[in-house]
């Protein structure tokens, strides 16, 4: 049990580094891009990266994740082919459908969301497709652990991405030029992922003999999928719609940093956890299931509850240097609220992997038809009335419902010890982390960095003292940190 939970500790700490550096890339563009383009450009991009989400959900069906769950326990060339490649042209066939209906309606879906911006609407149809095949490729490594390399794939799009961006923009290409920047990086991305699994695999025209399998295990979930993204998303659309692209601008900056986490942590748990506890879960070692989530929420917890109180506290500073003073003074507030539905969804994440062992994925998709309906009645409701914070709101509110229930119905499928004791002392060590932060009152960019680094190493060293870790877990830290 100790190697198993050791190995999938250091592939989160090896993920979670590398969401990190995705993570900082993000911090890179929201600032270049505010203070360069404006509000009103720099929500234009967010309207292309929340409508390739959503075409990208609509494409894949689950079938990336059912190559997760299913290639694992593959030991056959000839089985391993089938399955990749059945995915593969598969989603080849229906992302190549949904970008050819954007390119159709690329005129009312510019006037209803863009702001009349038909040729990022172009740009948009032509970066789904081969956003599609680019996951189907990096869930093949995620499915066999491969995680150093699904790592440097990753950091290689990802600044590859920031790099071409800033040149195009700089050189005058404006928001068109950063859309064009990703279609041009993901699609040499693309041929490098399928030239290096073809050399390991080789190359076999799929008889679709196991599709049936993957879609019967990927379609409930994607109900749960187009439903969290219509948690997570649909915010966007409706400010646009009712305030305009300039809103949709000022809100993204508090919600980017708000929701910091996800872009981080949160992955990085369902990443390895998926592949690594359905081996464990197939071979009947539920103990060992029980300990890593157990660990994997009490962790988390310990990470996501002073980002909250840190997020509350920095927000309008943090967005003043990340942003412009504008855009701190309009959306400072969303930041707190998105951060408290994170940790909620954090949550979620972790618990609700008993559903997904036990292949019991339709409560899953109903629970977020449910919010997203909810989110969606919300926004329509406090968005006109409370502006950008009613779409903060309602955000929170589904993802607590979301939460809740999945919570519910996981635990009955298998319980785990929560350690509620560790939970406290992250309160009172979050605590008294604020103290000082806001003793400090930070305001210029030095007195911000010296928050975060003067509340880190409170709220670590109150931590320790309130020995919300023991000797063995201490122990264990420190041999996986030596060899990460």
């Amino acid at each position: 049990m100790e190697n198993s939970y050791r190995r999938s500790a250091r592939h989160i700490l090896l993920i979670a580094m590398a969401n990190a550096l995705v993570s900082v890339s993000g911090l890179i563009l929201l600032p270049f891009l505010t203070k360069t383009l404006g509000a009103h450009d720099y929500g234009i991009w967010v309207q292309a990266t929340v409508t390739i989400a959503l075409a990208e959900s609509l494409s894949i069906f689950g079938l990336p994740f059912a190559l997760t769950r299913f290639l694992p326990a593959e030991r056959e060339r000839a089985m391993i082919q089938e399955r990749f490649y059945s995915t593969l042209v598969f989603i080849l066939f229906t992302s190549v459908a949904i970008s050819a209906l954007l390119f159709i309606f690329s005129a009312p879906i510019a006037r209803g969301l863009f702001d009349g911006a038909t040729e990022i609407v172009t740009i948009v149809a032509l970066v789904v497709p081969v956003w599609c095949l680019d996951w189907v490729c990096l869930h093949y490594f995620r499915a066999f652990l491969q995680i150093g390399r699904y790592s440097v794939f990753i950091l290689l799009k990802t600044y590859g991405e920031v790099g071409l961006i800033v040149w195009l923009v700089l050189a005058g290409h404006g928001i068109f030029g950063a859309c064009l920047a990703v279609l041009i990086v993901r699609a040499c991305l693309l041929g490098i992922l399928l030239f290096l699994i073809a050399s390991k695999i080789g190359i076999k025209m799929p008889t679709f003999s196991m599709l049936k399998e993957h879609l019967s295990f990927g379609l409930p979930t994607m109900p749960g999928t187009l439903s969290a993204w219509a948690v997570s998303s649909c915010d966007r659309y409706v400010i646009g719609y009712f305030l305009g692209a300039t809103f949709v601008g000022f809100y993204s900056p508090g919600y980017t940093l708000g929701n910091f986490l996800t872009m981080m942590i949160i992955p990085s748990l369902s990443f390895v956890l998926v592949p690594s506890l359905s081996r464990l879960y197939d071979e009947g070692r539920l103990d060992e299931v029980k300990t890593h989530l157990k660990y994997a929420l009490k962790y988390y917890l310990m990470v996501a509850i002073p980002f909250v109180f840190g997020a509350t506290l920095l927000s309008r500073p943090l967005l003043v240097i990340l942003s412009t003073p504008e855009i701190a003074a309009q959306g400072y507030l969303v930041t707190p609220v998105i951060a408290c539905a994170v940790l909620l969804f954090g949550v979620y994440s972790v618990i609700s992997l008993t559903l997904i062992l036990a292949k019991k994925t339709r409560a899953i998709g109903a629970t977020w038809i449910v919010a997203a309906a909810l989110n969606l009645v919300l926004n329509i409701l406090l968005v006109p009335a409370m502006g950008i914070l009613g779409a903060a709101v309602s955000t929170l509110v589904a993802y607590a419902l979301a939460s809740g229930v999945i919570v519910y119905f996981s635990l009955r499928q298998l319980t785990f010890g929560i350690e509620w004791h560790s939970i406290a002392k992250s309160l009172a060590a979050s605590a008294v982390m604020s103290a000082v932060v806001w003793l400090i009152a930070p305001a210029q960019t030095l007195t911000v960095v010296l928050a975060v680094v003067a509340g880190v190493v409170v709220y670590a060293a109150v931590l320790l003292m309130l020995k919300g870790f023991n000797r063995e877990e201490l122990a264990f830290f420190k041999g996986l940190l030596a060899r990460a």
